[in-house]
């Protein structure tokens, strides 16, 4: 289906300050289908002005779509649609009705300082049946709405921040005045109320008062509920106390520029809140748990590296050495772990603390240059884990091994991670077997690569075909790293 701004752009020959109004038209229409009962498509004169063509749709969350089929990008030559072309010669709303109640079809002219920039074509879902009382107030608010659509002050501008879950019609619906005061509560939004601790009755009540005198914050008032509750301005504002967290989205009804009352939306937010206190508690607890997984883990390092040091034997103090680099190349992952929120680690820090590591590990013996080329990306935790210790391995054998300079090199290729470990050593002797040297190191690389992360560990000549290179190939199973 074709996009809003590709149709706006490549079909007509609207200024970009019209585009962005009908761009923010668009971003907030919800609140006119859902009152209005109505599916809504935004027709835009061409730039030969042969007719219209459909830029966006929209269908309602209160009622059933009259539009089965998405339209945008329909062209209309002029005639073909009469509603269209009279909204658009007379300024004025066009209906089309053929029994008492709703217009079955409306066309709403689109007006910004004066000029005409399209028409939103309403198909009402309530054309030829009763009306109820809550019914007839949300249609009684569309009207407001389309009235300011005509007058090119709906949508408002310049909206204060919104809450991070904005309410819809129907959460709840609250009408004030022009002072501020309910005139028309929904059932929805008295309950929110109720549940806040008002033991009165919504309607007749100033609402920036008493949303207030409910939130029983300290201090002063906060400007953004005192401004939406009252109707003065649009955007949206939180009411919260011990007991329940309701957020509000207020939209002034204007006439000619002047307020004459408001809308203001009501959702009961309680049991979302709750959820997310409880998400972050438990994400905070997780990166606890690793941070102290970190500092114990640290702690068996330092406790190896001093019974390292108080050993005679080469060989016994190059084995604690190697279990102190293995443990310290966990603690690594945990470290990243308590500092990540969620379950994605940073691959190209803990990778850099690897190498830093290793250099540590490798003071005493000749320098070697470890540097990392190219970016490993965010990684699951569940992958950074097995390949840092296979890094950690792969960085030692080569430091040991591989002379002057070792080449850390990550790169994808498709949904496969390639890391590439070269150093420029005198590479592995043909009559050698390296997994049958007697030493841990190989042998836990491949175990980790291949049982682990189900991937493959490739031992060959460098580049340049001196040297050696370890290749490992890790599939993402589908989750790409991001950048």
């Amino acid at each position: 289906m074709a996009r809003f701004d590709d149709v706006a752009r490549e079909r007509t020959d609207l200024s970009e300050a019209d585009i962005d109004h009908l761009r923010a038209l668009v971003a907030d229409w919800t609140l006119l289908a859902d009152l209005a009962f109505a599916d809504l498509v935004l027709w835009l004169p061409t730039w030969h002005g042969g007719g219209f063509v459909a830029a966006d749709q929209v269908r309602p969350t209160t009622g059933p779509t009259r539009l089965f089929d998405d339209v945008v990008g329909q062209y209309a030559a002029r005639g073909r649609r009469p509603l269209l072309d009279r909204a658009a010669a007379t300024r004025a709303v066009a209906a089309e009705r053929s029994q008492p109640g709703p217009a079955e079809v409306e066309a709403i002219p689109v007006v910004r300082a004066g000029r005409f920039l399209g028409v939103v074509e309403r198909h009402s879902s309530l054309a030829g049946r009763a009306i109820g009382r809550l019914e007839q107030a949300y249609l009684d608010a569309a009207e407001d709405l389309v009235i300011m659509l005509t007058q090119g002050t709906f949508p408002p501008s310049q909206p204060l921040a919104r809450t991070g879950s904005p309410p819809r019609v129907g959460d709840g619906l609250v009408r004030l005045d022009a002072a501020g005061r309910v005139v028309f509560a929904s059932p929805n939004a008295r309950s929110a109320y109720h549940r806040l601790g008002l033991a009165t009755d919504l309607v007749g009540e100033d609402l920036a008062r008493t949303s207030a005198r409910l939130a029983r914050r300290p201090g002063p008032v906060d400007e953004a509920l005192a401004v939406v509750a009252s109707g003065r301005a649009a955007g949206g504002a939180e009411v919260e106390n011990s007991g329940a967290v309701v957020t509000l989205r207020g939209v002034p009804i204007l006439r000619s520029g002047a307020r004459v009352g408001a809308l203001v939306l009501v959702r009961d937010a309680t049991e979302i809140r709750r959820r997310d206190r409880a998400l972050v508690s438990k994400d905070a607890t997780i990166r606890e748990i690793h941070h102290r997984v970190k500092n114990n883990l640290q702690t068996v390092a330092a406790l190896l590296r001093m019974q390292s040091r108080r050993i005679a034997s080469p060989e016994a103090r190059s084995a604690l050495d190697e279990a102190v680099r293995r443990v310290g190349a966990i603690a690594v992952v945990h470290e990243s772990l308590a500092h990540t929120p969620g379950d994605r680690v940073d691959a190209d820090e803990v990778a850099d603390r690897l190498v830093a590591l290793v250099r540590d590990m490798a003071i005493g013996e000749a320098p070697v240059a470890v540097t990392r080329e190219g970016s490993f990306g965010v990684l699951p935790a569940e992958v950074v884990t097995p390949l840092s210790m296979a890094l950690g391995e792969l960085l030692q054998n080569a430091v040991e091994h591989g002379g002057g300079s070792v080449v850390l090199h990550p790169h994808l290729e498709g949904g496969v991670l390639v890391v590439d470990v070269d150093d420029s050593g005198p590479g592995i002797p043909e009559d050698l077997d390296p997994f049958a040297t007697g030493r841990l190191g190989l042998p836990i690389v491949r175990t980790l690569v291949t049982e682990e992360l189900g991937g493959e560990l490739v031992l060959g000549p460098g580049p340049s075909g001196r040297g050696t290179r370890a290749r490992l190939r890790v599939p993402l199973r589908g989750r790409t790293p991001l950048a």
